[in-house]
Order: structure tokens, then sequence, then C-alpha cells
């Protein structure tokens, strides 16, 4: 099991933006093969901040979900943004 957790901090500029493709993102990554669950929340207080959460069932399953996310509309709208993340292995 491949787990990523952490948090993407947006240009505030940006939000809507970053909100409008990542509904479609969900989406796209929820029916990849070897997604386990995949959930990203805005941050009640501070809305420039995004909690992410992934679980793929193992690395190859996590390296299609990068792959493909590369050339979607969602690599295009979070381009700006700061990624903090801690993945590992269970």
């Amino acid at each position: 099991m491949i787990i990523l957790e952490g948090y993407i901090q947006v240009p505030m500029h940006e939000v809507s933006l970053f909100k409008n493709a990542l509904q479609q993102h969900i989406a796209a990554t929820q029916q990849e093969p070897g997604c386990v669950c995949f959930r990203v929340n805005q941050d009640s207080e501070r809305k420039e901040i995004f909690w992410v959460y992934e679980e793929f069932i193992d690395q190859r399953a996590f390296d299609f979900h990068q792959q493909r996310s590369k050339s979607s509309e969602w690599a295009k709208a979070s381009q700006n943004c700061e990624r903090f993340y801690e993945l590992k292995e269970a």
C-alpha cells in the first residue's frame, strides 16, 4: 500500500480555479485501477490550504496516477501550488 498524506497551499487568487479543477481530478482518480482512497478537503479556516489523503494498492498504481495527472487540467490548475506531502509504504 502506498499512502500520500499532507497538504497543498494554493495562491489565494487561484483558489477558485483550483477548486473548479479539483472535482474532476477527484472523480478521475477514484476511477483509476488501484486507487483505494483519494480525499482532498479545504481547510475550514485557511481557505488556501487543502488537505490530501491518498491510498493506492501498490507503487504501480501510484505511478499510474502520477503519470495520468501530469497531462490533466488538474496539472495546469495546480502548477503554482506548493505541496507538502509525506509518502509512505504500508
